[in-house]
């Protein structure tokens, strides 16, 4: 999968909050691209301009190779090479592809990392 996992920035940038405020949900829901219940509230992942008050900006790396549950490490491998460079991730496993969010200000050093080890992954294959 590593070798395969041609990752591709999307366009935009995004922000995570979390809420338990039942007309912020109704407002942002229609536009989350995700969310997940807590038990401190609903987290939603939106388009930054709809974040509010200062968020992270995130860019999104989706990684498209096809990653079902029944594929093992390609989060590992990717959230260790982005950790070992000092870039923090969020990995959201979505039905057909995996979605790296990073801060907005590192992606053009996330993608250069993940095609490195896209690869190093090929070239061991």
């Amino acid at each position: 999968m590593i070798s395969n996992m041609s990752p591709e920035v999307q366009p935009g940038e995004f922000a995570f909050i979390s809420t338990q405020d039942k007309d912020l949900i109704a407002k942002l829901l229609p536009e989350a691209i995700g969310t997940f219940q807590e038990a401190e509230g609903l987290s939603l992942l939106v388009p930054l301009d709809l974040a509010g008050e200062a968020p992270l900006s995130m860019k999104c790396i989706t990684l498209r190779v096809y990653s079902s549950l029944e594929g093992v490490g390609l989060t590992a491998a990717v959230s260790s090479a982005l950790g070992e460079h000092h870039i923090p991730c969020n990995m959201v496993a979505a039905y057909n592809h995996d979605h790296v969010f990073i801060p907005a200000d590192k992606c053009d050093q996330a993608m250069a990392i993940l095609k490195a080890l896209q690869r190093r992954a090929a070239n061991t294959a």
